[in-house]
């Protein structure tokens, strides 16, 4: 099974927290939903340093992990996405930023009713599990 690695990375913003998302490019990803910046594994290398790597690689963004945020199993095609909550070691100007790689076209960071609109339909459990507080394995975790 193809595993990718990646982070969603949320910054606060006056009105709210805002999660960082990517849309793939070209002409036939035009109605492609959004993702997370994400990408597979290198041999050897283990998930959080693939989804640090693939963070930067595609948005310019260099990212601290907070928590992993477990996984998702695309229903279509059997692909495996482990994900981290991540924040950006600077904060980041503005919502709109500049592709840093020819993968993506657009690089945002939307409110989480918007993310949620927009992201694949197989991420947006992370959506829930970073806004929720849920750990890795999709539980919230234990009242104080």
């Amino acid at each position: 099974m193809k595993t990718s690695a990646g982070c969603l990375v949320r910054q606060a913003f006056p009105d709210g927290p805002r999660f960082l998302l990517v849309h793939p490019s070209g002409n036939y990803n035009r109605r492609a939903p959004w993702s997370i910046p994400k990408g597979e594994l290198d041999p050897g290398e283990d998930a959080e340093a693939c989804a640090l790597r693939e963070t930067l690689e595609e948005t310019g963004i260099a990212c601290r992990i907070l928590r992993p945020l477990g996984e998702v199993v695309y229903r279509k095609s059997r692909k495996r996405v482990l994900a981290f909550l991540a924040e950006p070691t600077a904060p980041l100007e503005g919502a709109v930023l500049t592709p840093a790689s020819w993968e993506v076209d657009r690089v945002e960071l939307l409110p989480l009713e918007e993310a949620r609109q927009v992201i694949h339909p197989d991420q947006a459990a992370f959506l829930d599990r970073a806004a929720g507080g849920e750990t890795a394995g999709g539980e919230a975790p234990p009242a104080p």
